[in-house]
């Protein structure tokens, strides 16, 4: 089999156009959350604590040359709710696809033969002593 044909199998599978798929909602769904967290929790989560803008939150060292490096501390809590709410949306998401799911019909057992003329033989000996 030539590589062209192995990666044509390999690339038409399901998992990996399920991945894909899952790679472009993922990273579609960023902005929104982003949005979501910058916009409409932390203004009100600022306002409770005094007016506090988190993403201007920083942490200012100083510098030989006198200028400041900025630590902006404030930013990456802004990205830790970001990854917080994106996780419990996926969560739900999950949550309510695998709800949808059907489980899988289960197979009729099969015995194996010998299994059922024991069976069998049990059966008529226990007839021929009553």
């Amino acid at each position: 089999m030539s590589i062209i044909q192995e990666f044509k199998e390999f690339a038409m599978r399901g998992n990996v156009l399920d991945l894909a798929i899952a790679v472009i909602m993922g990273a579609a769904f960023g902005p929104v959350v982003t949005t979501l967290v910058d916009g409409i929790i932390m203004p009100p989560i600022g306002y409770i604590l005094a007016g506090i803008d988190f993403s201007q939150l920083a942490l200012t060292l100083p510098t030989p040359t006198g200028d400041g490096v900025e630590i902006k501390y404030g930013m990456f809590l802004n990205a830790v709710i970001s990854f917080v709410i994106t996780a419990f949306a996926i969560f739900l998401l999950v949550k309510a696809v695998n709800r949808f799911r059907r489980p899988a019909p289960a197979a009729p057992k099969v015995e194996p033969p010998a299994e059922v003329y024991l069976r069998e033989i049990r059966d008529a000996l226990v007839k021929r002593q009553v």
